[in-house]
C-alpha cells in the first residue's frame, strides 16, 4: 500500500510549485483580457486598477512574449530622460531576466532588442541586441514615471513597440483551477505535473531536486487515490495558513510592523520567497530598482481594519524622499486579493508628487480611515474600506544606501 510522504516533503513541494501555479493563473487571466495577443503590447490606461498591488505612479505597459527556435521578438525601447522608466522582463516562474534602462544597460539604455529562446540560432540585424530568455515565453512590464506630466508619460509609454520576427509556434499555458488568494490551490497542484514543469525551465539551482519531490507526491496520489482527501486537508488546514502567515510577517525583515527591505525579483534557491512574491504582488522587481515594504498589522500588532483610523508619521529627518534617488509611493489594497478597494475620492495611493502637506516642523503625517481622520488635511487622507481588512505596500524606487535597515514608521491606530 502506498504511503503518504511526510508533511515536510509535502510542504516543500507545494510551496515550490505554488510559484509556478500563480504565474500560470496570471497568464490565463491575461489571455482573457479583451484584445489579448502574444507579442502585442497592452498600453494600460492611467489609473487602471485591474492588477494585483497596482502602481498608480507610472504609465504601465505589459505584454507576453512568445518565441521559438526559429522566431525572435523585437522590442523597441524609446529614449527617456529625466524620469524613471524600465522595461522589466520576467520568466514563467516570476524571476527577473533583465531590466532595460540607463542603470542596468548604461551602454544601451534604449533602442532595439530581440528576445530569443534558449535554443534560437538565427541571425539579427546588427542594430538589434539579443536577450536570451529562460524559456520560450516571458512577461514584459514597462513603467514610465508620471512625474506630474501624464501626457508626456503616455506619449513615451506608447513609444514602446513590439514586432515578431517570424511566426512562432505558441503553446497554451498548462491548465490550473481558477483558485483565489483566500482559498489557494490544493492537492490538484500535483495533477498534470510534468506538463506544468516541462512547459517552462526553472533557473533555481534546486529545481531538479524539488521537482523530484513533487513527482513523488504525484506518484503517491496516483497509487493511492483515497489519500487525496487527507493530503488536501493537510494543505488547506495547516500548510496554506502557515504560508500566508509567513508571507505577511516573516518572509523578510520585520521592522516597525512592516515586512520588507529584502531582495526579491531573483531568488536563487529560495523558492518560498518566490512564491510569496508571486502571491502578494506578482512580477516583483529587483532591489536595485525598487525595495518593497508591506504592512498588514498596526503598531500594536492588530490586523489593519478599514473601520479604524490610523496615522503614519515621518519625522523631519526621516522623510521617505531621503532613501530614494527616484520616488516613493504607498498604496492601500484589500486583503486577501491585494486589489484596490473603491472609495469616494477614487484615491488609492500617495507618492512623491501627491502634494502632501507637511507639518509646521517639517514632518509628514499620512492619515488612513473610512472618513477623514481628525487633524489630518484632506490632501493627506488615504481612505480605507469600512469593515474590511487591508494592507499597505510601500515602494521605494531606485533606493539609495540609506535604505539599509530602513522601514516606514509604524501604522499607529488613532
Amino acid at each position: 500500500m502506498a504511503r503518504m510522504p511526510d508533511e515536510a516533503t509535502i510542504e516543500n513541494a507545494y510551496l515550490y510549485l505554488l510559484g509556478r501555479a500563480l504565474v500560470i493563473r496570471q497568464e490565463h487571466l491575461d489571455r482573457r483580457s479583451p484584445g489579448f495577443a502574444y507579442n502585442q503590447i497592452k498600453y494600460n490606461p492611467l489609473g487602471s486598477a485591474d492588477f494585483v498591488n497596482p502602481n498608480f505612479d507610472v504609465a504601465y505597459l505589459e505584454a507576453w512574449f512568445a518565441t521559438d527556435e526559429r522566431t525572435a521578438v523585437e522590442l523597441t525601447v524609446p529614449e527617456i530622460q529625466g524620469r524613471y522608466y524600465t522595461a522589466q522582463i520576467l520568466d514563467e516562474w516570476g524571476e527577473v531576466i533583465v531590466n532595460i534602462n540607463e542603470r542596468n544597460f548604461p551602454s544601451k539604455p534604449f533602442g532595439r532588442f530581440a528576445l530569443v529562446s534558449p535554443g534560437w540560432r538565427g541571425d539579427l540585424p546588427s542594430a538589434v541586441t539579443p536577450i536570451v530568455l529562460h524559456s520560450n515565453k516571458a512577461k514584459l512590464l514597462g513603467r514610465v514615471e508620471l512625474k506630474g506630466d501624464p501626457e508626456g508619460a503616455i506619449k513615451l509609454q506608447q513609444a514602446f513597440t513590439v514586432s515578431t520576427l517570424g511566426n512562432p509556434i505558441i503553446s497554451a499555458p498548462p491548465f490550473v483551477t481558477n483558485f483565489g488568494n483566500q482559498e489557494l490551490i490544493g492537492a490538484e497542484i500535483f495533477d498534470d505535473l510534468d506538463n506544468r514543469l516541462l512547459s517552462a525551465a526553472d533557473v533555481s539551482p534546486n529545481a531538479a531536486a524539488m521537482q523530484q519531490q513533487a513527482r513523488a507526491i504525484a506518484d503517491y496520489l496516483a497509487a493511492a487515490p483515497d489519500g487525496r482527501a487527507e493530503l488536501d486537508k493537510l494543505l488547506h488546514e495547516q500548510i496554506v495558513p502557515k504560508f500566508i502567515e509567513f508571507a505577511v510577517r516573516k518572509s523578510a525583515p520585520y521592522r516597525n510592523h512592516w515586512v520588507g527591505g529584502g531582495k526579491v525579483g531573483t531568488y536563487g534557491g529560495d523558492y518560498r520567497l518566490r512564491s510569496v512574491a508571486n502571491y502578494m504582488g506578482i512580477w516583483a522587481n529587483t532591489a536595485d530598482e525598487v525595495v518593497y515594504f508591506v504592512a498588514t498589522r498596526d503598531a500594536e500588532e492588530a490586523p489593519l481594519d478599514g473601520s479604524s483610523n490610523y496615522s503614519i508619521r515621518f519625522e523631519p529627518d526621516n522623510l521617505p524622499s531621503a532613501v530614494v534617488n527616484s520616488y516613493w509611493s504607498v498604496i492601500l489594497v484589500g486583503v486577501p486579493d491585494y486589489r484596490v478597494v473603491p472609495n469616494e475620492l477614487s484615491r488609492y495611493n500617495f507618492n512623491s508628487y501627491s502634494g502632501l502637506q507637511l507639518g509646521a516642523d517639517g514632518s509628514l503625517t499620512i492619515g488612513i480611515g473610512p472618513k477623514q481622520p481628525p487633524d489630518i488635511p484632506v490632501s493627506n487622507w488615504l481612505p480605507s474600506p469600512p469593515g474590511k481588512p487591508f494592507s499597505l505596500t510601500f515602494r521605494t524606487y531606485v533606493p539609495n544606501e540609506k535604505i539599509a535597515g530602513w522601514a516606514p514608521p509604524p501604522v499607529t491606530r488613532v
